[in-house]
Parts: structure tokens; sequence; C-alpha cells
């Protein structure tokens, strides 16, 4: 019997967050064994290290926790990414690390997540690391929220203990920036509200975890979001140049009236290519190649745009930041910026009045660099308003940042 495929089925890309113990990776465990997403071997490798640790009962913790070291410490220090899917959506799933050492492993399991899973336990209620991850998810305009109020078997299933939490989170997550947040009471070591509606919470009528993964939405572009193609590679074919990369926000059609930054030069659409067939359009997120109807000097790096809502070109940087290196990062500090295909020299002009910035810090940066950028809002755009700042010595990656308006 031969297995039929939708590819019609989208995908979510969510992280989870909370404080330490808050029972992240046994969530992600409890979702990935009752949606049945874990293979034999694994729950049978989970069972057998659960058994050693003298645990009559699985540890779904094991299933995200790989690992040795987190195994031993019995912590999440890494972002643990885990793929599985339902008959109604695919899932790409990222547990973070719960420590506030480990801030930039959040930033970077969140940065390009359509949803965040934010933990508390329902006993200590919201701690000082529940409140930098909503600082985080509303730094990084993550769209959906959700606040996953955990082991509510261990307060008797009391509805007056989860309304405490929402209440107190909703005051900082509006002090954050936070627009909305969904609360969804669970226990995730016995199982209640995250694959199915539990029975033991007759007071909460809202869906089970997995049913509001399943239906919240996901890629709903504004259908006037501005063109914005940053040229990957040129493909030379005789005396036919293709353009090609990923189309980052709007619609591009043939015939389009198109414009070449930096150089400021205009053309046309003259083919859209799509995976080797010829299109009349395309729209974000599909990669593409591109011919122009002219001759025009286009490099890697260069941002193709259509129609008239283009920023100017601008050589002062200014953006809220997370510092993600070990190094600090001081004002004065010769760097690199990379803004989607295009990387420039720069200068740290400004950190927000502060010295230096050290790893996981939460900040402004002001930069100053060597050739100008076509940048939009990290509000107006989470992929061409976001950039890193690379150490030009070794190639590491000192920063993310998110442009300020």
């Amino acid at each position: 019997m031969s297995t039929t495929i939708d590819t019609t089925i989208d995908t979510l890309r969510f992280a989870t967050a909370g404080s330490v113990d808050d029972g992240k990776s046994t969530l992600v465990g409890r979702l990935l064994h009752d949606s049945k997403s874990v293979l034999a071997d694994q729950l049978e490798a989970v069972e057998h290290a659960s058994r050693n640790r003298g645990q009559e009962t699985p540890d779904l913790a094991l299933l995200t926790d790989g690992l040795r070291a987190e195994r031993e410490q019995g912590i999440t220090i890494d972002v643990a990414y885990r793929y599985f899917a339902t008959p109604r959506r695919r899932f790409i799933l990222a547990d973070t690390p719960g420590h506030v050492q480990y801030t930039r492993n959040m930033v970077t399991g969140a940065s390009t997540a359509d949803l965040a899973i934010v933990l508390v336990d329902a006993r200590k209620g919201v701690v000082e690391q529940t409140r930098r991850h909503a600082a985080v998810a509303a730094l990084l305009r993550v769209p959906h929220v959700v606040l996953a109020v955990n082991k509510m078997d261990l307060v008797g299933y009391e509805q007056a203990p989860f309304e405490r939490i929402v209440e107190d989170f909703a005051a900082h997550a509006a002090e954050s920036g936070l627009p909305g947040f969904t609360p969804i009471p669970v226990s995730a070591l016995v199982g209640d509200n995250v694959v199915a509606r539990s029975t033991a919470m007759g007071w909460y009528e809202g869906p089970a975890l997995l049913e509001f993964l399943e239906e919240v939405p996901v890629g709903a572009e504004a259908p006037d979001a501005p063109v914005r193609f940053p040229v990957q590679y040129v493909i030379r074919d005789g005396e036919v140049r293709y353009y090609a990369g990923q189309l980052a926000s709007g619609v591009l059609h043939v015939g389009d009236r198109v414009t070449v930054h930096p150089s400021g030069e205009t053309s046309q659409i003259a083919g859209i290519d799509v995976l080797g067939t010829a299109r009349e359009s395309a729209r974000a997120p599909q990669s593409i190649s591109l011919r122009l109807a002219d001759q025009r000097d286009v490099s890697r790096g260069d941002m193709i745009t259509a129609g008239v809502d283009v920023p100017a070109l601008t050589r002062e940087v200014r953006a809220a930041v997370c510092h993600l290196a070990e190094r600090p990062l001081r004002v004065g500090d010769r760097v690199l910026v990379r803004h989607t295909t295009r990387t420039v020299k720069a200068v740290v002009e400004d950190l927000g009045g502060a010295p230096a910035l050290s790893v996981n810090d939460l900040g402004h940066i002001t930069l100053r660099t060597a050739d100008p950028l076509l940048l939009d809002p990290y509000a107006a755009s989470r992929r061409t308003g976001a950039f890193i700042v690379i150490d030009p010595a070794d190639g590491a990656t000192l920063t993310a940042g998110m442009v300020e308006p």
C-alpha cells in the first residue's frame, strides 16, 4: 500500500523558553510522545536511560536533552531542534535553555520562530527569567506567544494560581511591548492539555496546546508587503545573467519595474524562474532567479526592489541588540555587518551609553558603516530588519541586531 504525502500543509516554527526546572524538555517530550512522533528505538533508549537513573517511568525530557552533559546535569544547555508532524501541520521545534547565561540561545532559537512557548511553574509563578523571556519575545517580534502554566497537577488543578500567573505575566508583557499572548494550563508530566484536553480542569474551556499549535495562523504576510530581493548569486549563461536568491518579502511579476541598490539603476523583470520552471510571478519566501531586460551591474549583496516603498540608503545603523559572544563588544571596535547577503565594514560608535556589551546583554547600538545599506525597521520586516555583527579577525558572530525606526 502506497502512502501519499500531503505537500500542501504548512510548517510552524516554534521555540520553547522558561526558567530552570519549569519542565520545557518534559513538555516537548510529551508533545512528541503523545502525538506519536517518537520512533520505537528512540523511546526504548529513553526507557533504558531512565531505568539507569532509577526512574520507573520514562523521562520524556530525554527525548530533547540529547547531549551527555545535559543528561548528567539534568538541564538543557543548548538549542535542541526537533522535527515532527501531525495530519494538519509540520513543526520545527527549538527547545532553548532556561538559564540567564543562555539568553543568547533563546535569541537564536526564537529569531525565526512563528511562535514562542514561555513556560511557568504553577507553584513559582512569574520569575525574573520569565520576564526576560517575555522581553526577548517582544524584541524579536515573535508573532504569537503561548504562556504555558505547567505543573498544574502540583497545585491541585486549581484555577486561582493559574489566573494569578496570567495576570502577573500580562503586566510584564505590557511593559515589554508584547502585544498579546495565549494562556494554557498544562501538566507536561501527566499530559493534561498538552495533546488532549484535560478532564481535571473543567474551568478551562480553551484548546490543548497541540490544538492551538495546529490552528494558529502562520506566514500571513501582508498582501502589500514591499518587494525585497537580496541577490545571493549571479549566474552567467553566455551573454545572459540571472540573479538568484530568496525573495525576502513581497511579490514580483514579469514586467515589473525594479531598482537595484545601492547603484540606483532601474530595469524591468524579463523572466522569473522557480525551481527550473518559468513563472509569471513569485512570492516570498520563494527561492528564485531573475532575468532583467537590460544589462546592469548587479553583484552579490545588492538589493532589488519594486515600487516606491523603499527606505533611504544609510551608513548609520541604530538597533536593539543581543550580544552573543564571550568576548565583549566595545565602543570603537571595528567590525563587519552582515545584512541579508551584503557584508560591509563598520565601526561601533555607541552602545546606548554603555562602554561595552558582555555575553547575553540586551542593549542598543549605533554603527557607522563604510558602505550604505538598505534597511527596513525590524518591526516591519524580521528578514530585512535584522543583521549580525562579525569579528573581522576570525569571522565569529558577535552580536545580533534588530533595526530600530
